[in-house]
C-alpha cells in the first residue's frame, strides 16, 4: 500500500462510521487506549471503538511508515482530532496486515496521551 493510501485508511478509522471500523479492524486486533480497561482485544476492541462518537476531523503529523516484511505495515504518528468543539491529541501506532491484494486489516492500535504541561511527575 502506498503511503498516501495508508494515511487515507487511517483517517477513515478516525472519521468513518462504525461499519467502516468493523470492516477495517481484524477480529484478532489488540488495542491499548487511554480509557478503562486500557487493554482491549478481539471483538471487545472493535465494539469499544465502534460505539464511541466519531471525530469530525483529524490531522496527522510526525508520521512514520515502516514495512518490516511483505504484507505488514506499522505506522506511528501524532493525531489532532476534533468534534463538536472537543479537541483530542494522542500519539499513536497502528499495525496493518494484508489479507489479499488491496485488502488490509488493523491488527494492533495504541494511543498515548501526551503529558500535561507543568503536570506533576510520579516518583
Amino acid at each position: 500500500m502506498e503511503d498516501n493510501r495508508i494515511w487515507e485508511f487511517e483517517e477513515s478509522l478516525w472519521t468513518g462510521d462504525a461499519d467502516v471500523y468493523r470492516e477495517l479492524v481484524d477480529d484478532e486486533c489488540v488495542m491499548v487506549l487511554p480509557e478503562q480497561p486500557f487493554v482491549f482485544k478481539a471483538q471487545v476492541a472493535i465494539d469499544a471503538v465502534s460505539n464511541t462518537p466519531r471525530w469530525s476531523k483529524v490531522s496527522f503529523s510526525e508520521q512514520q511508515v515502516m514495512r518490516p516484511q511483505e504484507g505488514l505495515i506499522a505506522i506511528a504518528y501524532k493525531a489532532d482530532a476534533t468534534r463538536d468543539g472537543e479537541e483530542y491529541v494522542a500519539y499513536c501506532t497502528t499495525t496493518m496486515r494484508r489479507l489479499e491484494h488491496d485488502v488490509w486489516r488493523v491488527v494492533q492500535h495504541q494511543q498515548t496521551l501526551p503529558p500535561v504541561a507543568g503536570g506533576a511527575t510520579k516518583g
